[in-house]
């Protein structure tokens, strides 16, 4: 097991090298628009475009061979230095601080839930197979999967936010900060609050992640992000649980009396519950995270998602290279936990040998 938790541990780090490599060489060759506009500008004011341009890619460092700048880039991501952001005016590894907890915000509870609906639901449609009930969870499980998040999110955007007026269209990133920008739980604010600005402000009003307004605007984008990782789960549990649902112990269990309840606590959820473990961590844990990118830039949410997405626009380079490659890694490493836990939770599987 240690020999192979130190391979797959290189691999990562390998695989990251790639990563990142793509990542470089793919935003050296579109174009800068930073160039672009500097050479636009250049024109417009009547000045020398040649000068403008060449100043312009010396305060990019754009000026040096590519080589080098490669060579530096990739040195510093893995010296910790990852570099700094144009379009934020800040270092990287800032934004990425300062991004990420919106990012959990909806990603996280998209994942507790998901997998635990999803493996209910999954369970339950096993037991009953082939019955209405089972067809109508394979259909939604389906319907989960095909659907585009995207588009699902600007339906119920204009459904729930603008017909009925029910959550609000715009994101409030202020809501879940206290009036000093730290992160909070619950607090009561004052009419002071960047949160409020411009609104009418009468009574007591709360502010922080656990606040009425802030879990109001995290319904949408976590229901959207659920969809498709419940039927991801659901497919996987039932599939699981189908090969123990005729199982011989299974009979036999029936025929001592033992609950349905207890059958399926007990005979089918716990020995599926192995594989399972293969994808409710490396495959959810992708899913959401992927599939958060569109969803913040439907919503506005200003997460990990949004930032890379800006950064791609603006050809902001470093910080392109570490939003793909974070999810990426998070990705390669959950992975890695399932093959520890699959192997810890199955005495069986031994990777001594390989």
């Amino acid at each position: 097991m240690k020999w192979y938790i130190i391979r797959r541990t290189l691999w990562a780090a390998f695989a990251s090298f790639i990563i990142l490599t793509i990542t470089f060489v793919l935003m050296d060759q579109v174009p800068n628009q930073q160039i672009m506009q500097a050479e636009f500008q250049a024109a417009v004011n009547d000045v020398d475009v040649e000068t403008a341009v060449q100043a312009e890619k010396e305060r990019l460092g754009l000026d040096r061979p590519f080589h080098e700048r490669y060579v530096d880039f990739m040195t510093n991501v893995f010296q910790g230095d990852w570099g700094w952001s144009y379009e934020y005016s800040q270092p990287v590894i800032d934004v990425v601080r300062d991004t990420v907890p919106y990012s959990l915000l909806y990603g996280v509870p998209a994942i507790v839930l998901s997998t635990i609906i999803g493996t209910v639901i999954g369970l339950y449609s096993a037991v009953n197979q082939y019955t209405k009930k089972d067809y109508a969870a394979t259909f939604a499980a389906f319907f989960g999967i095909s659907i585009p998040n995207f588009w699902f999110g600007i339906v119920l955007l204009v459904v729930f936010g603008s017909w009925l007026g029910w959550v609000p269209i715009g994101w409030n990133e202020a809501l879940p900060k206290a009036a000093d920008g730290s992160w909070t739980l619950l607090e009561t604010a004052g009419s002071d609050h960047p949160a409020f600005f411009r609104q009418d402000f009468e009574g007591e009003r709360y502010v922080g992640i656990l606040s009425p307004a802030n879990l109001k605007q995290l319904i949408l984008p976590t229901f959207v992000l659920m969809t498709g990782a419940i039927a991801s789960v659901m497919r996987y549990a039932r599939a699981e649980a189908l090969e123990y649902v005729d199982a011989d112990f299974v009979k036999t269990a029936k025929s001592k009396g033992v609950s349905d309840r207890a059958i399926v606590a007990r005979h089918i959820f716990r020995p599926a519950s192995i594989p399972l473990m293969t994808i409710l961590v490396g495959r959810i844990l992708g899913l959401v995270l992927f599939g958060s990118y569109l969803i913040e830039v439907v919503f506005g949410i200003p997460g990990i998602g949004l930032a890379s997405f800006q950064a791609i626009i603006r050809q902001d380079t470093d910080l392109v290279a570490i939003t793909i490659l974070l999810p990426t890694f998070v990705a390669i490493v959950g992975n890695l936990i399932e093959d520890i836990m699959y192997a810890v939770l199955d005495p069986r599987i031994d990777y001594g040998d390989r």
